[in-house]
């Protein structure tokens, strides 16, 4: 689907992907309604559209808030008249533990947004998406979601669901005009973990330090993703180490596995 003139909504467009996948929407000649729970970062979205603000709407909302997101498609229609596509790209990780040590809380936060998020995004849409001439639902995965990463495991869990749960709706849409994406960004920088509340040990922020050069920026990831939407493509690796990963979890799914438990195990507490 070809986004030019399309409405576009997108979860997490206040900071990271979310914002550069709002902002390369805009330079395609879309129309974007940008959901966030941060009315400030959301501002600072608006700011950073320029001239192509004209085309933006902004919308304060916990997408884990049902309630909030049953109102939003009324409310978004009732500005850019139809929705066309939907972006589900907000999430957030875990704090770098092993699961004994990890609260409920966490657990409930992260599967509430990840997860349940997209879930109620999702269905709220759905039926106007299928109204539409053509549409796009593009749902954002990780590495995470097709293999295992220690310290990770409910984050992991999260994106697992949120992989499997679109695969399943691509399946019941066959034969619809909606068109539906599943995205796994390998390695993308991006302000997560502060946006997450997950605070870094001075080893996690030594370690992020190193690893800055070799991760893609936010704006070529959302480049591939629209581009990958305007293809219709089923399946998007974002990056080199996606792809990479991809490839050999599907040959050794325990080797891969061991060989990221030796790259992270640092990060853990002993």
């Amino acid at each position: 689907m070809k986004v030019q003139n399309k409405v576009i909504v997108v979860t997490g467009g206040g900071n990271g992907l979310g914002r550069e996948l709002v902002l390369s929407l805009l330079s395609r000649g879309a129309r974007v309604a940008a959901v966030d729970i941060n009315t400030s970062a959301l501002a600072e979205t608006a700011e950073l559209s320029g001239v192509k603000n004209d085309n933006l709407t902004t919308h304060a909302v916990n997408i884990a808030d049902k309630g909030a997101v049953e109102a939003l498609p009324d409310h978004i229609i009732s500005q850019h008249s139809a929705v066309d596509g939907l972006i589900n790209c907000a999430g957030i990780i875990q704090p770098f533990v092993r699961l004994k040590d990890l609260a409920y809380e966490a657990i409930d936060r992260v599967m509430n947004v990840n997860f349940f998020g997209t879930l109620n995004m999702t269905k709220a849409f759905l039926p106007h998406l299928l109204m539409r001439p053509e549409a796009h639902i593009a749902n954002i995965s990780s590495m995470g979601g097709f293999m295992p990463f220690p310290g990770q495991s409910i984050y992991g869990a999260s994106k697992a669901a949120v992989k499997l749960f679109t695969e399943g709706l691509n399946s019941e849409l066959i034969g619809t005009n909606v068109r539906v994406t599943i995205v796994f960004p390998g390695a993308v920088g991006t302000n997560i973990m502060s946006n997450s509340g997950v605070t870094m040990s001075e080893k996690m922020v030594s370690e992020q330090c190193a690893m800055k050069r070799l991760m893609l920026s936010s704006n070529k990831a959302a480049r591939i993703i629209a581009d990958g939407i305007e293809r219709d493509r089923h399946r998007i690796l974002v990056g080199k180490d996606s792809a990479f990963m991809d490839f050999i979890y599907r040959l050794s799914p325990r080797g891969a596995a061991r060989f990221v438990y030796h790259q992270m195990k640092s990060l853990l507490p002993a």
